[in-house]
């Protein structure tokens, strides 16, 4: 896999939307720890709107701020990224606010607890990228793709009779974003990779139920 920009340049991008956008990664961390807190807690029916707000607002940000605004500096292919991530914002608001199709905590248990941990990872994201040898600002942080993939993966999980639509792209980017990571040596990242077969298994569990 041929990458059109180094390593360097790559860390530059996130130190220049660290250093100008911190108070939304805060923000977007806190929304995403709070709707978790309720699908652990208390999963109902009028949660599940709520949820499906936050992850929409987690794919547009990741396609119209950090791919279109800042990543198409160094690759022009981040225009078609931004693309993809907005339709997946645009799948989720279909599926989840007009046909109503997410049930979140719903699932197994084994699978509530699988896409627990993995939101839960995503949230620890920005410290672990840090602990890994990433320096801040230098660093991603929550709110950028590859942590906005792992965080949606695992709230999906919670899911039972998970509609296939909206997992499509978020198994994409996990295997984009994973084979990058692999590349340029975001460790944090590697997480990705597992994201793709455990979707892939809960989906086929769901649909031989």
């Amino acid at each position: 896999m041929f990458l059109p920009f180094s390593a360097d340049a790559f860390f530059d991008v996130f130190a220049r939307y660290n250093l100008a956008l911190w108070p939304a990664a805060v923000a977007l961390w806190l929304a995403a720890a709070t709707v978790l807190l309720a699908i652990v807690r208390s999963p109902q029916p009028q949660t599940d709107r709520l949820v499906v707000i936050a992850l929409v607002t987690l794919w547009v940000w990741g396609g119209a701020v950090y791919h279109a605004v800042y990543f198409t500096a160094i690759n022009p292919a981040a225009w078609a990224f931004a693309l993809l991530f907005l339709a997946e914002a645009g799948l989720l608001v279909w599926v989840g606010l007009v046909r109503r199709q997410l049930s979140f905590g719903s699932a197994s248990r084994l699978a509530r607890l699988s896409g627990a941990g993995l939101a839960l990872y995503a949230l620890a994201y920005p410290g672990l990228s840090i602990a890994l040898g990433h320096a801040y600002p230098a660093t991603p942080t929550f709110g950028v793709p590859c942590p906005t993939t792992i965080f949606s993966a695992g709230v999906l999980l919670t899911c039972r009779r998970l509609p296939l639509l909206v997992t499509l792209i978020p198994l994409v980017w996990s295997l984009i974003g994973g084979s990058a990571a692999v590349l340029l040596g975001v460790a944090a990242d590697y997480v990705l990779l597992a994201c793709a077969p455990v979707l892939v298994a809960h989906l086929l569990k769901e649909r031989t139920r």
